[in-house]
């Protein structure tokens, strides 16, 4: 059971830093390459704790209008 939720885990997070990836050009920061890989990677607790990046999550994980 425990390796069945480590999977999950893994494939939200994987998804979450593909989605957030995809559409990083429809937030507000930087379009650099380590600062999209930062934010890509640490998405998680930046969600958690960061209302800014929430709703820049949020405007990537948008569909392109």
């Amino acid at each position: 059971m425990a390796k069945l939720i480590l999977i999950v885990l893994l494939v939200v997070y994987c998804g979450g830093v593909w989605k957030f990836w995809k559409g990083f050009s429809r937030t507000n920061f930087s379009g650099s390459l380590p600062n999209k890989l930062i934010l890509a990677l640490f998405w998680p607790p930046l969600l958690a704790l960061n209302k800014s990046y929430r709703k820049n999550f949020q405007k990537a994980l948008r569909e392109g209008r």
